[in-house]
């Protein structure tokens, strides 16, 4: 008898002592693969950005980081959706300036990013780059606002679309020089540069990323940028404030974000995991191919540039005049 008590008491303690183990073990997280929900279809930069991020955000983690690409309505389809999905922490959200600043003053959408998510980190950034057409009479800045002045109207600007961030650019530049232009909007950057280079329309705005190589091929013209400093993919291209237009800036960014409802551990960890992948080396290689950046680390510098560009476009967005469809 005192052998069988001795048995059942150490069971006991051992099922004591393993059960604490058992269950950190299940609460462990992340257990499983987590996806990365782009809303914006394959192949353009937010795919980019998000395939960039996904490998060395899936080492430090250590589970797959898959990316699943969702467009429609300019990001909003995905953005709406993401609200809906169990916010485990499982699924990452990329967003950019049309969900966030572009899309939330003039459409009824049911979330506010500055109350219902939290911010794991920047992870692209490129400034807007200005580009005329070989066949227009002027080579600058101050020749393109001169022209515009004298033919209001006349001069053609392509875009990626109502609403997006090239159209916005326009209307930035149009606001802070004081002229007027007509906007022709396309699907896409890509489909300006067949428009630009068949004399279609006069001038556009793109990522420095994707319109440098035909800079350097000289298949376009190149007048400004809009950052605050000059492009090393360009180094010689004057910025807009260098060209007498201070203020005109714009610049596609994406980063990730989770609900406000994940739990807080699932959150640091996520957090600090972002903060880590943003520090890798071989992903900062990879934006230096790509001609970007990722800007500051950490997800208060990301809330920061998410704020920031809130205040930016909203005046723009909502002015007279200007349709976001």
């Amino acid at each position: 008898m005192p052998s069988y008590r001795f048995t059942c008491f150490a069971c006991s303690l051992l099922v004591a002592l393993i059960h604490p183990f058992a269950l950190q073990a299940q609460e462990t997280f992340p257990n499983r693969a987590l996806r990365i929900l782009v809303p914006y279809s394959a192949g353009g930069t937010s795919d980019a950005a998000a395939r960039l991020i996904a490998e060395p955000l899936s080492r430090q983690l250590g589970q797959s980081v898959v990316v699943e690409n969702r467009g429609g309505a300019g990001g909003l389809v995905a953005t709406e959706a993401f609200f809906k999905l169990p916010q485990d922490g499982y699924t990452l959200l990329l967003t950019g300036a049309g969900p966030t600043a572009i899309s939330p003053p003039t459409k009824p959408v049911t979330y506010s990013f500055e109350r219902d998510t939290i911010p794991l980190g920047s992870i692209w950034r490129s400034p807007q780059l200005l580009a005329i057409g070989p066949k227009v009479p002027f080579t600058s800045m101050a020749g393109l606002v001169a022209y515009a002045k004298a033919n209001p109207g006349k001069l053609t600007f392509g875009s990626a679309g109502v609403g997006a961030l090239t159209h916005l650019s326009i209307e930035l530049l149009k606001r802070t020089a004081g002229i007027e232009v007509t906007h022709v909007p396309h699907r896409s950057t890509g489909g300006t540069l067949p428009a630009i280079l068949g004399g279609h329309i006069d001038a556009t705005f793109g990522d420095v990323s994707v319109l440098a190589p035909q800079v350097r091929e000289k298949t376009i013209v190149a007048l400004a940028i809009a950052s605050p400093a000059r492009s090393p993919l360009l180094p010689e291209l004057v910025t807009m404030t260098e060209g007498g237009f201070p203020g005109v800036e714009a610049e596609n960014w994406f980063g990730l974000v989770v609900s406000s409802e994940t739990t807080r551990p699932n959150v640091t960890r996520l957090q600090q995991a972002m903060l880590d992948a943003q520090k890798d080396p071989h992903y900062a290689q990879s934006l230096a191919r790509q001609g970007v950046t990722a800007g500051a680390p950490g997800p208060e510098a990301f809330a920061q540039l998410i704020r920031a560009e809130i205040e930016r476009w909203k005046p723009i967005v909502t002015a007279p005049g200007v349709k976001i469809e």
